[in-house]
Formats: structure tokens, sequence, C-alpha cells
């Protein structure tokens, strides 16, 4: 039987990757049941692997929500186990980089926004098409988008239901960089890599601060992180000490 979530593992750097490429990934209760598992998994390897990409397979990330399968019937394990498993997604202590190529259309967007920061191939289309179909976000769409937009940019793309390109994507703010899609992998992991350099203590510590903060307007953020932060990382005293040494 095919995986539905194809998983690579080698050197500290995890890849996942949508596996339905016939239906352009669309994202059928049963992928989303997959893909949770390895995120559970994740979530408690953090020793082992220090950054997760997730990717699609073919010729796009993901087309969004199998609007087929739901009218077949099929059904998740419970009424907000998408919603739940982007949160736990975005939740990962590892960073989470999304490699985006071809459309990646409502549902789809949702999911990726559950990642630390996308890399969008010269091909990826992101769009919030909710609004044609007469339906609303329930993945996440209202809060996670405006926080990468600012609130005027996100309510325009859901308003509006435009396709919204690469390059438009990083001058939005939705992607990081853009890249030819046949360099798109290749460069999202030599990025995954060049953060695996750092002490993995302090990558996590990075996303844990900064998504809390998000949610602690004005001064609480920074008062938040002063009593919370992890402080020191086991592997301080041998980076100091290897300071200044060359490779």
């Amino acid at each position: 039987m095919t995986e539905l979530i194809q998983r690579d593992e080698q050197d500290g750097l995890c890849r996942l990757t949508l596996n339905r490429p016939e239906a352009l990934n669309a994202l059928s209760p049963a992928l989303f049941v997959e893909l949770r598992s390895h995120i559970d998994d994740l979530a408690q390897r953090s020793e082992a692997i220090g950054a997760v990409i997730l990717c699609g397979a073919g010729r796009a990330f993901s087309a969004g929500n199998d609007l087929k399968a739901i009218g077949d019937g099929a059904v998740a394990p419970s009424p907000h186990f998408q919603a739940e498993t982007i949160d736990a997604l975005e939740a990962l202590p590892q960073v989470v980089i999304g490699a985006i190529h071809g459309p990646c259309y409502t549902g789809a967007l949702e999911l990726a926004l559950g990642c630390d920061l996308l890399i969008a191939g010269s091909s990826a289309a992101f769009c919030d098409s909710h609004g044609r179909w007469g339906m609303s976000p329930t993945w996440g769409m209202g809060s996670r988008l405006p926080r990468r937009l600012g609130v005027q940019a996100a309510k325009d793309m859901m308003f509006s239901g435009r396709v919204v390109g690469a390059e438009e994507a990083v001058a939005l703010g939705l992607a990081l960089e853009t890249v030819p899609d046949e360099t798109l992998l290749a460069h999202a992991e030599a990025k995954a890599r060049s953060y695996l350099e750092n002490s993995w203590f302090t990558l996590r510590a990075d996303k844990f601060l900064v998504n809390g903060a998000q949610e602690r307007p004005g001064q609480a953020g920074p008062q938040w992180e002063r009593a919370v932060s992890p402080g020191r990382g086991p592997d301080m005293a041998e980076r100091l000490k290897n300071f200044g040494k060359r490779a």
C-alpha cells in the first residue's frame, strides 16, 4: 500500500512528503491521519531530529482539502482533527520549513502556515478559495495568515480568493524567499542544515520563545520571555571552548 506521507531522515534532518501526486496531494482524512502520526513521533525525537522539511510530490505542494473524499463520505477521527494536526505541526520543537511548489490552495495554505517559514519554488501559487465555495476557515487561516501578512493583506487574500505567485508571496512576507523549482528541495535542505550547525537547544528555545511571544502583546511578551527562557544550553561550554578555533 502506498504511503500517503513519505518520510526520509538523514543526519538530523527529516523530510515529510505529501505523497498523492495523482490527486495533486489533496488533503484527505487518511493523509492527515498519517501526517499526524509522523508529527506526534517527531515531537518525541527532538534530540535525534533537529529540523523538518514539509513538501509535496509531483506537480504541487497540495491543491487543498480533498472535496472528493468529503463527497464520498470520508471523515477524520474527530471533528477538529485536521486543525489540531496543524496545531501540532506548529508546536513541534524542531524548525519546520515548508518547501512549496505549484498550487498551495486553501486547506494546503492553512497547513503550510503551520511551518516556521516557507520557501517558494518559482511555480508556487498560494490561494484561499473558501469564498469560492461558500465555506469558512476552521484550520487556523483567520489567525495565522494575519500574523504572517498583517491584517489588511490577509483580508485581501481571503476576501478576493486571488492567486498569489511566488514573488508576491515573498513581497507580502508569506514566503521567506523564492528559488527555481528545480533547486527548491536542495535549497530548503541547505537552509535547514545551516540552522542545524547551531545549537539545537537554542533552535528549540528560539522557536518556543518566538511562538509564545506572538500570543502576548506589548510588554507581556518580553516579561514572559524573561520568566520562561530556558537559559544556557548543555552544549554552551563546549561551544565557547571551541570559539575561534578553525574547523
